[in-house]
């Protein structure tokens, strides 16, 4: 005996709702996997420490300098296994070096010697640092700019050159917008 004709298209019929399940399934287990992919990188930026005024071009930590920088290691200095910082950035002036160095001596890190424009910094720093904690010892005239590149903002302040104890932590998601804290030190 056979079939009625009928019975048999019903088959074919669900072909196209199975598809689109399967389909379904396959496009939110890649959406799981890319969501577990996605990270925040934060990037800690600050001026180098007080500087000796009137002396060479390239001029040396002042004591108040050495003292900011020895805090600057005490607040970031701790290697737990959550938070800290896995890099430390700084330019080649040797304040910015100085500044830099009693945190990377603490973490043993070494100093990542970054001369680029603040711009392509911000972004090797989160390119190198993707999903990790990164400190940038810049300038007052590159680090409004770097978190101007960070943030996709505009209304970054400028930095007076007599500012030495501001903290930019800037939190950077692979989706959505970056947010900016500043602190003081």
């Amino acid at each position: 005996m056979e079939a009625p004709r009928v019975a048999r298209r019903q088959n074919t019929f669900l072909a196209p709702i199975w598809l689109s399940l399967l389909g379904f399934a396959v496009l939110a287990v890649a959406s799981f996997a890319l969501y577990a992919r996605l990270t925040t990188t934060t990037v800690i930026l600050v001026r180098h420490a007080e500087k000796q005024l009137g002396t060479i071009a390239d001029p040396p930590l002042t004591h108040e300098g050495d003292e900011r920088a020895q805090r600057l290691a005490r607040l970031f200095g701790e290697r737990s296994a959550i938070g800290s910082v896995q890099a430390v950035y700084a330019t080649a002036t040797r304040r910015a070096q100085a500044t830099a160095a009693p945190l990377a001596a603490r973490l043993g890190l070494q100093v990542i010697t970054a001369d680029d424009a603040p711009a392509a910094l911000a972004r090797r720093v989160r390119r190198e640092q993707h999903g990790g904690v990164a400190l940038i010892v810049g300038h007052s005239n590159t680090i409004p700019a770097m978190v101007a590149a960070l943030t996709a903002r505009a209304d970054v302040p400028e930095m007076p050159e007599d500012e030495f104890g501001t903290i930019y932590v800037v939190s950077v998601p692979d989706v959505g917008r970056a947010s900016v804290l500043t602190l003081g030190y």
